[in-house]
């Protein structure tokens, strides 16, 4: 599967109502960080069928970082059952990623 993009409009139906869990990465293009992150997430994407990975950019989707209370990026949210249950700031190798899940 691929990344999701993560929206106001789509966030009830795609990540709160999700049958799986769900791992979240708060981005912006302008954020260094976040591109060394984003090509791991897009792997973790590709061989993890058992999760939703979905981006959110922080600069389009302003309620939706608030929401989570997104003061940095990259900030990477796993979600169950709608419920966060973990979350990391800053850039993170592929193994510190995995092991939030």
């Amino acid at each position: 599967m691929s990344v999701t993009k993560i929206t106001k409009d789509n966030f009830q139906e795609l990540v709160l109502n999700a049958d799986r869990e769900v791992l979240l990465d708060f981005w912006a293009p302008w954020c260094g960080p976040c591109r060394m992150v984003s090509p791991i997430v897009d792997e973790i994407a590709e061989e993890r069928k058992d999760i939703l990975v979905g981006k959110v950019n922080v600069d389009e989707e302003m309620e939706l970082a608030a929401q989570f209370q997104v003061m940095s990026i990259p900030t990477l949210v796993v979600l169950k059952n709608g419920q966060v249950v973990n979350s990391a700031v800053g850039a993170r190798p592929k193994d510190a990623i995995l092991s939030l899940l």
